[in-house]
């Protein structure tokens, strides 16, 4: 994998300009470029987006998130806030499929490039627009990192254990939610697009992709003022879902909620007459006697190694999954019999892994063709080719600090 393959994907045909920076926006980039879209990426000359400094490894002063979040895109540098930058992305909006952007609502209008602006020079351009709280409504102009839309979405608070506060989930997920949900609405436009012949704005707000995602926890309330709390690593009233200690000192968690299966387990356990006992018997049984269940099961495996645990749970048909570290998903059979995770070539480090795109399509797979590009790398490309400046042009907007 290298930056001389070509893109491929099934959208190879979109041009997408990214404006933004960190995660949410980015994000959406990434999935639109891993497969096979023409991401081209501004940045503020000089600086960059921060993401090219963030992670909590940095071998040699280089992060390590961004040759992830930027994979399979083109950076060019570009100062948006001067009236020269902003002529420059009117120009690149003639040709351009989806605009990307995630600063705060009003950021592109003050700088004349809202969406009846842009869309007055390309009518067929979908805008996507991801922020805290949406382009409307008395919060919109607030500050709203993931971690917010993440709380206020519902999400912090039933995450962690009960006796402690809310838990961070150990991933930005309230960006990347957004993200996906951006990534979907753009794609859904674009297929609007065919009918109508018109794009249109996407708004994609963190807190409210957080909570497209919390299931049924308005409904109890609203219709049976029931409460979701922390629970920890259970399903409160479903047993056995749980994560159990083996005789290796290690962690299995086993699903085997259901009767049929907890049948299974019974058997794997050499004690069937568990599936027929009044207190286990059933679904909602169980539930009233989990922490007891619970108890009895975990007695058993504390008396198995992990991978003989693993092995028999298999061969009597019980869900079961190891609670992997990234050494273990590396190493992991099916992971490298699904290609899950990917050598790529990096000019600093050498071969790295990451995982690789996903979903899988049958026919137009996408694929990761280069890792994040240096700063500014495809300037002479997009200025040069694509606008067809001239030398004089370019090393003049270089000098005034534009691009």
């Amino acid at each position: 994998m290298n930056s001389g393959m070509p893109r491929q994907g099934p959208l190879t045909d979109l041009k997408v300009l990214e404006m933004g920076q960190l995660l949410a926006g980015p994000f959406c980039g990434q999935l639109l470029a891993d497969f096979g879209a023409e991401v081209i990426k501004c940045e503020q000359p000089g600086a960059g987006d921060p993401m090219r400094q963030w992670g909590r490894e940095k071998p040699h002063g280089k992060s390590l998130w961004w040759p992830v979040v930027a994979r399979n895109k083109k950076s060019i540098t570009l100062n948006l806030r001067t009236p020269e930058g902003q002529e420059i992305v009117r120009d690149l909006i003639k040709s351009t499929d989806i605009l990307i952007e995630n600063f705060r609502p009003g950021t592109m209008e003050r700088w004349n490039l809202g969406y009846e602006q842009l869309s007055e020079i390309n009518p067929r351009l979908v805008m996507v627009r991801v922020t805290g709280f949406g382009q409307t409504g008395p919060y919109a102009a607030r500050a709203g990192y993931g971690a917010i839309g993440e709380a206020m979405g519902g999400l912090r608070y039933v995450v962690g254990d009960p006796m402690s506060q809310p838990s961070r989930m150990g991933i930005s997920i309230g960006d990347e939610l957004a993200a996906i949900h951006a990534c979907m609405g753009a794609l859904m436009a674009i297929h609007a697009r065919e009918r109508t012949g018109r794009g249109q704005i996407v708004d994609s707000a963190i807190y409210e992709a957080v909570l497209n995602m919390m299931e049924s926890l308005v409904t109890e309330y609203n219709v049976a003022d029931y409460v979701r709390e922390r629970t920890g690593p259970i399903l409160p009233n479903v047993s056995p879902s749980n994560v159990f200690d083996t005789g290796d000192g290690k962690l299995l968690l086993i699903a085997a909620n259901q009767d049929t299966v907890f049948k299974r387990l019974a058997e794997a356990m050499g004690r069937p007459e568990l599936a027929e006992d009044e207190r286990y018997a059933t679904h909602s049984a169980r539930g009233k006697y989990q922490a007891e269940l619970d108890g009895l099961i975990n007695e058993w495996t504390k008396t198995i190694a992990l991978k003989d645990l693993e092995a028999l749970l298999n061969e009597h048909g019980v869900p079961c999954g190891l609670i992997y570290k990234a050494e273990d998903m590396i190493e992991d059979p099916h992971f490298q019999e699904r290609d899950a995770i990917v050598d790529v070539h990096h000019p600093d480090f050498g071969t790295i892994k990451m995982q690789n795109v996903a979903p899988k399509l049958s026919e137009t797979p996408g694929a990761i063709v280069h890792v994040g590009p240096e700063l500014g790398e495809h300037n002479d490309y997009v200025y040069g080719e694509v606008l067809s400046l001239s030398e004089e042009k370019q090393s003049s907007l270089r000098e005034k600090g534009i691009i």
